[in-house]
């Protein structure tokens, strides 16, 4: 497979990367933190490549990137006050919530009663997304790989893997996001990245 790369400046970039995903392709998109390898959520096959593509364990669920938080729906049957609380203050921003998955999502994304969710401060790609719908992304990286930041450091790890990378500059996080569990009573922590746990606590303490 041929590998193009596309500056995500280009005034055609949005409308081929919208074709390639209805078409059910992964490709490679720059985030707020690192580059992702991305498919449509109703894409299921195209889900599965992306487990292919890292050779990652299939015990790992994959979250999803929403454009606005109206999005939220196609994700989740309901979530808790304090994960609304901490959406509200970071997103867009580098925060995953784990919450409560909708029944209709495909097995294949997690095999948990959860879903990662996050809506990235990255306007081209919130832009891509409320176009074109809900996407499955995770680093555009072999799995124990490099975080990638630049469009370069997906193409050495995933040349010949994927068809597209939509080259967007460096990404200016180069930090994954932090994660944490909203889907019991108490939330749990899972990964701290650029939003620290002070700040979670203060935010959920607010009224």
């Amino acid at each position: 497979m041929f590998t193009e790369v596309l500056p995500m400046s280009h005034p055609e970039t949005m409308k081929i990367a919208m074709e390639e995903l209805k078409k059910g392709s992964v490709i490679a998109v720059p985030t707020d933190t690192v580059y992702g390898i991305a498919c449509l959520l109703e894409k299921e096959p195209a889900i599965h490549e992306i487990y292919r593509i890292k050779e990652r364990d299939t015990a790992k669920a994959i979250p999803l990137l929403i454009g606005e938080y109206e999005q939220i729906i196609c994700t989740t049957d309901g979530i808790s006050e304090s994960a609304q609380k901490l959406a509200r203050r970071f997103w867009p921003g580098p925060l995953t919530l784990v919450i409560p998955k909708r029944l209709e999502l495909p097995e294949v994304l997690t095999p948990y009663p959860t879903v990662g969710v996050r809506m990235p401060a990255h306007a081209w790609l919130c832009q891509l997304i409320r176009r074109v719908g809900v996407l499955a992304v995770t680093s555009a990286n072999i799995s124990g790989g490099e975080d990638p930041r630049t469009a370069r450091d997906v193409l050495l790890q995933l040349d010949g893997r994927i068809p597209l990378i939509i080259d967007g500059g460096a990404c200016e996080g180069g930090i994954p996001s932090t994660v944490i569990d909203c889907s019991g009573e108490e939330i749990a922590i899972l990964r701290l990245g650029s939003i620290s746990e002070e700040m979670i606590r203060q935010t959920l303490s607010e009224a």
